[in-house]
């Protein structure tokens, strides 16, 4: 089990919860199961990918249901808990050296078994395959992994690391089947092997996913019904057209802020609930340093100069986001408002004495790059908005351009853009997760962010220690690092909306820490 004084000073980790504000039809009935087919979920956001080895996006969100990691977040807890592994824990007191015994008689959905080497293997081969801007960012400070037996596993890390229970809790280090996923290559049959609380009956890329319930699955989960559809949308008004239609029963990410508003208005007959929660959602800006005038520091603070946030939120979010002025977001431990600190409110002046002082008096002409199906119906108006900014301010010549978000990952990876706008769902809940994984010669953006001071010493000493409210001015510094960088643009944070049907339960239960849907808490109500 978790060492307990540990706990208590990790519990600080996760100040976010999901405590949802229902609107319409109170959820307070409960029950088993209807046998009403099965529960079908509208989400904007569709896999990139079903191998987990290649995956640090959205794909999770499929992964947490159909795969298995050690450790996982049971509903409504806020830390790790053993959900393939019956217990983990620190050995050492340098946490340094963790260690974790697996459930008795553990298999894959398939029969074959699921061992300390499977564990090993499914680690050890994300490393191996070493996608870019993949996973094998979170593994920094993995030494080596060892199978002592069928059912101990031990991670020898390279330097102290107090957050590594929370990687393994990522969907990313999902256990898979030895006898089907390549050592040195990804999955490519389209077909997955795992042994979370469904298995993957059927798949359609960009259309939907079949989910049934795995009947050899062993862990924490609580099954609430037999099988889930999740149906994958083009954009947030079809998705809420399906909803009141009644063609899917559930909306997760991707809800539009125009339909939100018009979600809480609600019909007339208030046969729709809409659920708020609190959100680590951010937006931010990359600027790729392979582009002649993004690799310039005072290009990219003009742009931070100008940029109007409040204008983004208000105007085009309708005010279901909120500002953003770090990249560690507001109900972290750490988070600050440097941005605001640094440049105050948008000014053309300001920004025009930036670009003077670097000798810059022609107009720049900069290409931002978005994609259009990842993160909702307002994307493409986001940026038309940022574009109308910065051109408003003369000094700034912007061209838009758009992919979909299978060849945009594509794109960002090979260092095609030189602006490029990105989402960030946390991996876990703390302010590190908002630092660590842009910055370094590997990280998610696939972009290199060397930036030793944040890699080599803020990092580490943060690490060191479990009491995560002791290392603030660490977050502190290192987030100064990336105002006075601005090679990361914070744009703003983000609110958790689930609207389901009137006859649905669970919603507000079903989304971890990490913001990631747990289909098996949804049910249909028994009673009214």
């Amino acid at each position: 089990m978790f060492n307990r004084n540990r706990n208590r000073s990790l519990r600080q980790l996760a100040t976010l919860t999901s405590i949802s504000l229902v609107a319409g039809c109170g959820v307070l009935s409960s029950g088993a199961p209807a046998d009403e087919g099965p529960i079908v979920v509208g989400t904007t956001s569709a896999p990139s990918t079903l191998d987990p080895a290649a995956s640090w996006d959205g794909s999770w969100e499929l992964f947490r249901n159909i795969y298995q990691t050690l450790l996982s977040y049971p509903n409504g807890s806020v830390e790790p808990a053993p959900d393939a592994a019956e217990s983990c824990r620190f050995t050492d007191t340098s946490n340094r050296t963790y260690s974790c015994r697996l459930r008795a008689d553990m298999k894959f959905s398939d029969g074959d078994k699921l061992d300390a080497r499977a564990v090993k293997y499914s680690i050890d081969r994300i490393r191996t395959i070493g996608v870019v801007g993949g996973p094998a960012g979170l593994l920094g400070s993995l030494d080596r992994v060892q199978a002592l037996s069928d059912r101990e596993v031990v991670f020898h890390l390279n330097k102290s690391d107090a957050t590594f229970p929370f990687v393994l809790a990522t969907p990313a280090m999902s256990i898979v089947d030895p006898d089907d996923y390549p050592v040195d290559a990804l999955r490519k049959d389209g077909q997955v092997s795992g042994s979370g609380p469904y298995t993957l009956r059927s798949y359609e890329e960009g259309k939907q996913a079949e989910l049934v319930s795995n009947d050899r699955y062993k862990g924490f989960a609580d099954r609430k019904n037999d099988a889930v559809t999740i149906r994958y949308f083009q954009d947030s008004a079809q998705m809420v057209a399906a909803l009141r239609d009644k063609d899917i029963d559930v909306t997760f990410r991707g809800l539009a802020a125009a339909d939100i508003v018009s979600l809480r208005g609600q019909d007339p007959d208030k046969s729709i609930q809409l659920i708020e929660g609190a959100g680590a959602e951010i937006s931010y800006l990359v600027f790729n340093p392979k582009d002649r005038w993004a690799a310039m520091p005072a290009v990219r603070k003009a742009v931070a100069q100008i940029v109007d946030r409040p204008a983004i939120a208000n105007k085009i979010y309708k005010d279901t986001v909120e500002p953003l002025y770090s990249m560690v977001p507001k109900g972290l431990t750490g988070h600050t408002v440097g941005f605001f600190d640094d440049y105050g409110y948008p000014s053309t002046s300001k920004a025009r004495q930036i670009l003077l002082e670097a000798g810059i008096t022609e107009r720049v002409p900069l290409t931002f790059w978005y994609t259009t199906d990842r993160y909702g119906s307002e994307t493409a108006p986001e940026f038309r908005e940022l574009k109308r900014q910065l051109e408003g301010s003369g000094l700034f010549t912007v061209t838009l351009k758009s992919r979909p978000w299978k060849t945009y990952e594509e794109g960002y990876r090979k260092g095609e853009y030189p602006v490029f706008g990105r989402g960030w769902f946390p991996d876990f809940p703390d302010a590190e997760n908002f630092i660590a994984p842009f910055v370094g010669e590997e990280n998610a953006l696939g972009t290199p962010y060397p930036s030793p001071y944040i890699t080599n010493n803020l990092l580490p000493e943060s690490r060191r220690e479990t009491d995560r409210g002791a290392v603030v001015k660490e977050f502190e510094e290192a987030q100064q690092i990336l105002v006075d960088d601005a090679r990361l643009l914070p744009l703003w944070q983000g609110k958790q909306y689930v609207a389901a049907s009137e006859d649905i339960s669970g919603g507000e239960v079903a989304l971890d820490p990490s913001t990631i849907m747990t289909m098996w808490a949804l049910y249909r109500k028994t009673s009214w």
